[in-house]
């Protein structure tokens, strides 16, 4: 299928040549873009996605796209323009939904860009490492496990702060930060003037950890805000979003310094590590710049994972998710048979009583079954971390050595924040697309009667389905060319995730089936052997497509990702989830007043914070508008027995045995309805089947914590006859 000229060349300077290019059935000449969802989708486009020049056009944004993904290839490629143009038009139609990273930050330039903006999926091994990578916009997971948490912040060095005084933003500092800023700074102490840029911000942390690691606590060191911008400037990386000055950044160093390195109280070194990642990622937050998605995980094996399972109270609000890295032993040590008076078997239960509770209490800590995870090779010597943007030097040996430790763990994968990628814990990246196989469909989807498509159309339907993902694993694969700080990992692992959205959507219009009939035993066996294939024909692709292009076999090709965000645009359901009901408001939150109060005129429900307006988007799921009324069914409405069936089909027949990574989905539970120790045996019976899943309890009683707010039909009627035509 696949031929390479001239034979013998570098890799990179080979010309690459498919016979069989895929994505003929899309067309070569540009195809109108498919109109976005006309309310919320118009206004996630308009807040993250769409630049100026693309002119609200999804197909100017598929054209930039397309043509730094190619770009990619450099010169050296042969039909990239054909390719190119295949891929505009899949992107366009919606058949093939990239990540929104690359729907932001996608054209021509993309070569000259760092990895690390194109990454959705991420791990590290250090504070600052982290750090960096949230600032880049990535959601980054780490492993708190003893064994690889080795820095003592109580040995770092004494820290000292300085920002001049003619700077902008100096009138602006609080109390606190004056008292700091007034400090004498000792005699021969080291002095770093932070850069002006994600790097510099993250090698401040670096050089204090990395200080911490080796035992200064008898040096100084003094980190000067002075070359920050102010708060306010244009930050022309980030399309012109208003910077947040230093004082978010000073801040979280000195609450580092106060709660942490000079705490009175002794935690042990993953305690730190997780108190000093929240602090950092408050700087992250409280700056504006970015969400900071983060993963916390911890093995069920050392002592205080019961104390980790019952969560920490952190001192702000960018608290990570929470996960046990569990395994096969540690479920049998739940059983009946097991002796309690096993010292392993008490502490499993432990582990597992205080995650139970956690869960039914507020759904989590989640659980990831850690032997079922694509496992990373262990590195001897250890794999070199950093790039040229950010070199990592002051940090290397502090990352040489918890690579080493980790060579020692049982099993060396964890997850990414939302739960859909395998990495290690090391550090790594992985970079994910959805192909939405209903919006493939060549013909309108009113069109269609459900499930009773003529053979012509059914044929044509499944082709274009195949050659999307065709297209989206070639996208992915050609991401991995790109440069970072785990380029060295990259280049071993070459790891993707490719993967569904609007799948009920696809289900129901194509095959006719609806949940429960896919859930079924012997249900919906056209669906899933579709499925199958085509997650066979997705690892084929990877494989010879990396083997065309000199790079190592992908060690991981299928993923389900949340697709939250992504699937708006188009209105369909996410990823694995059903839709949240037949109608519902979706809140969205605006800190630009003068947008919301636009969209408020145009008479959309607002509601006022304390810091922002939440605008409520009026919606129908689209499977309703498909047809779908009689046995739809929604988040939170099928039994938890039923979910953990429906993410089990998915693992055994899109995910597959080998080369695949997780579902991300979260299942939703009627706390009020089930108790606590009918939880924990639903988790016993079910949990152990998985790669990993996540629990959300709900509770009538309780407050609204969803962005989605259930409405009934007349309502939904109602408040869509109020919104005028200046709406979107």
């Amino acid at each position: 299928m696949y031929g390479i000229t001239p034979a013998g060349s570098s890799p990179e300077k080979r010309a690459v040549k498919d016979r069989a290019l895929p994505g003929a059935c899309f067309g070569l000449a540009a195809q109108p873009a498919r109109k976005l969802a006309p309310g919320l989708g118009l206004a996630v486009a308009r807040r993250g996605i769409l630049r100026s020049e693309d002119q609200e056009d999804f197909g100017r944004v598929a054209d930039r796209v397309a043509a730094g993904n190619i770009a990619l290839l450099g010169d050296t490629a042969v039909d990239a323009g054909q390719e190119r143009a295949f891929l505009r038009n899949a992107i366009a139609c919606g058949a093939l939904l990239t990540a929104g990273r690359h729907l932001v930050r996608g054209d021509e330039t993309q070569p000259q860009q760092p990895m690390e903006f194109f990454v959705n999926c991420a791990t590290a091994a250090a504070s600052f490492t982290g750090f960096y990578l949230l600032l880049c916009g990535a959601g980054v997971g780490r492993a708190y496990d003893d064994a690889v948490c080795v820095v003592d912040w109580r040995r770092a060095p004494r820290l000292g702060f300085h920002l001049a005084a003619t700077h902008a933003d100096f009138a602006q500092a609080d109390g606190g930060m004056r008292a700091a800023l007034a400090e004498r700074a000792p005699s021969g102490a080291r002095r770093f003037v932070i850069p002006d840029s994600r790097e510099g911000w993250a090698g401040a942390l670096e050089i204090l950890e990395a200080m911490a690691f080796a035992g200064q606590s008898d040096q100084a060191l003094i980190l000067d805000f002075s070359a920050i911008r102010p708060k306010g400037q244009p930050i022309h990386g980030l399309g012109g979003r208003a910077a947040p000055g230093p004082l978010p950044l000073l801040a979280a160093f000195l609450t580092l310094r106060a709660k942490v390195i000079q705490s009175p109280q002794a935690m042990p070194l993953w305690e730190q590590a997780l108190r000093v990642d929240d602090m950092m990622a408050q700087a992250v937050i409280y700056g504006g710049l970015r969400r900071a998605a983060r993963m916390a995980v911890k093995t069920w094996r050392d002592p205080d994972a019961p104390h980790f399972a019952a969560g920490l109270a952190l001192p702000g609000g960018a608290g990570a998710a929470y996960a046990l890295l569990v395994d096969r032993d540690f479920w049998a040590r739940l059983g009946p048979r097991v002796k309690a008076t096993e010292t392993l078997s008490r502490h499993a239960c432990a582990v597992f009583h205080a995650a139970s509770s956690a869960i039914h209490a507020r759904g989590a800590p989640g659980f990831i079954n850690a032997d079922r995870l694509a496992q990373s090779a262990a590195r001897d010597p250890p794999l070199p971390v950093g790039s040229a943007r950010f070199p990592a030097r002051e940090g290397a040996a502090l990352l040489a050595d918890t690579a080493r430790r980790a060579n020692g763990l049982a099993w060396r994968s964890m997850t990414n924040p939302c739960g859909e990628a395998a990495l290690p814990v090391t550090g790594g990246f992985c970079v994910v697309a959805d192909v939405a196989p209903l919006l493939a469909c060549p013909v309108p989807l009113e069109e269609v009667p459900p499930g009773a498509l003529a053979a012509e159309l059914a044929a044509g339907w499944d082709a274009r389905v195949a050659a999307a993902i065709r297209l989206g694993v070639r996208f992915l694969v050609r991401i991995n060319r790109m440069r970072g700080i785990y380029d060295a990992e990259i280049r071993a692992s070459n790891r993707i995730g490719i993967g569904l959205t609007g799948i009920f959507e696809w289900a129901w219009l194509r095959f006719g089936l609806g949940f429960d009939a896919l859930i079924a035993p012997h249900g919906g066996r056209a669906f899933w052997r579709a499925l199958t294939r085509l997650s066979a024909l997705a690892k084929r692709e990877a494989r010879g497509y990396a083997r065309a292009l000199g790079m190592a076999v992908p060690a991981t090709v299928t993923t389900i990702k949340p697709a939250g965000t992504i699937s708006l645009l188009f209105g369909l359901s996410a990823g694995a989830h059903p839709p949240p009901a037949a109608q519902y408001l979706r809140w969205v939150r605006y800190d630009d007043d003068a947008s919301a109060a636009a969209l408020a005129h145009a008479g959309y429900p607002m509601r006022r914070l304390e810091s922002g307006v939440l605008i409520g988007f009026p919606t129908e799921a689209l499977l309703v508008k498909l047809g779908q009324q009689a046995g739809l069914v929604t988040m939170g409405a099928a039994s938890l027995a039923a979910q953990y069936r429906w993410i089990e089909l998915l693992e055994r027949h899109w995910i597959g045995a080998r080369q695949g990574n997780q579902v991300s989905c979260t299942l939703n539970f009627d706390a009020d309805q089930i108790s606590l120790p009918e939880l924990r045996r639903l988790l016993r019976r079910y949990q152990p089947r998985l790669r990993a899943a996540a629990l959300l309890p709900r509770r009538a009683m309780a407050p609204a914590t969803m962005p989605e707010e259930p409405i009934s039909g007349p309502e939904y009627k109602a408040l869509m006859a109020r919104i005028t035509r200046g709406g979107i």
